[in-house]
């Protein structure tokens, strides 16, 4: 369970670090699955000479393993104090992607601050300020992650930036090509701070933090994480900020509506 301060550091900061949310055998077999895909791809864990690129990217697995990680009992819980009981979707596993970066010096062509986009119209991805489908973006630690090992950057407190330029939009939303540099401008003076930790460690994320990979990987050993979305059942009603849960709070902080 996440603690009274956890929860409002949430809200403030946009996103906590569930330690040890995956247990280590089931990291390990997630491990275990992951490279077996990528030695499909021509990269082998136990050969340098493979990792030609910065980084390459998998849909996550499915079943086994993925399922365990995806549904541990800190993980729900947390989900629940965060986005309410019977508001998002319990998946039977992770989903999302799985970017697995390598220790190398080119630009991955991937690293630009950014917000998750969440919903399709016809050809695009949009984000909206109900959060339309996403609840939450996760970020599961496979590998032990360090400074130097290509971390995730967060912009503490961002959501609040993403959350006004969105409320101009209204429900149609935008799209991540038009969203990026608002909320990048938006939050450029947000401190920075970089999601390390320990392999089975958890970042839940407010949908609207501004976030971007890091690079180069200057470590000596590929960084392996997942980044799905918890999908909601339903958008945010955002009427009331008495009784409102953390995610849907912190927007309604950010617009204007004050702590109970």
């Amino acid at each position: 369970m996440l603690s009274d301060d956890e929860i409002a550091d949430f809200v403030r900061d946009g996103f906590v670090r569930v330690s040890a949310a995956v247990p280590q055998p089931t990291v390990d077999a997630c491990l275990e699955v992951i490279w077996a895909e990528l030695a499909g791809k021509g990269i082998r864990r136990d050969d340098p000479a493979t990792w030609t690129s910065p980084v390459t990217r998998i849909n996550c697995p499915e079943g086994g393993p993925f399922t365990d990680a995806g549904t541990t009992q800190p993980l729900w819980e947390a989900y629940d104090q965060l986005l309410g009981r019977d508001t998002w979707w319990k998946r039977s596993g992770i989903g999302g992607t799985v970017p697995v970066r390598f220790p190398h010096p080119a630009d991955p062509g991937d690293a630009g601050w950014h917000v998750e986009s969440s919903f399709p119209v016809d050809d695009t991805w949009r984000t909206n300020i109900r959060s339309r489908d996403r609840g939450l973006l996760a970020i599961f630690l496979f590998t032990d992650v360090g400074l130097d090992d290509a971390p995730t950057r967060l912009r503490a407190g961002s959501h609040a930036d993403a959350a006004r330029v969105l409320a101009r939009a209204g429900d149609a939303g935008m799209d991540g090509q038009a969203l990026s540099p608002l909320v990048d401008e938006a939050s450029t003076r947000r401190p920075v701070v970089h999601a390390t930790g320990a392999a089975g460690d958890v970042y839940l994320c407010h949908p609207f933090v501004v976030h971007a990979a890091s690079w180069p990987h200057r470590g000596r050993t590929p960084r392996v994480i997942a980044q799905p979305g918890v999908a909601l059942l339903e958008p945010l009603r955002l009427v009331d900020r008495r009784g409102a849960r953390p995610v849907e709070a912190a927007i309604l902080d950010a617009l204007g509506a004050g702590p109970a």
